[in-house]
């Protein structure tokens, strides 16, 4: 990273394909949601976050990898991939 380079949720995220999203372990995906949802946290407390992510919205309303159904994964995927476009 750049000095002058401002620090994003996009830098700090991990991004998992649709079949990595699947094979998370209930305890994996639990600390995926914590882990994510502070980084997220934090950059809010920082004053770098612009807007939510979807990622965010869907880990905030979800409970566990039994909300991911297989289309939903993909989405999920595609949704990173757009959101890390940007």
């Amino acid at each position: 990273m750049e000095q002058n380079e401002m620090l994003s949720f996009r830098g700090v995220a991990t991004d998992f394909s649709a079949e990595e999203w699947e094979s998370l372990a209930p305890a994996q995906w639990s600390l995926y949601r914590d882990v994510m949802l502070e980084n997220y946290s934090n950059l809010v407390f920082l004053g770098l976050a612009s807007c939510k992510p979807y990622l965010v919205t869907f880990l905030e309303q979800s409970q566990g990898p039994s909300d991911m159904k297989r289309p939903a994964a993909a989405d999920m995927q595609t949704g990173m991939y757009n959101f890390f476009k940007k």
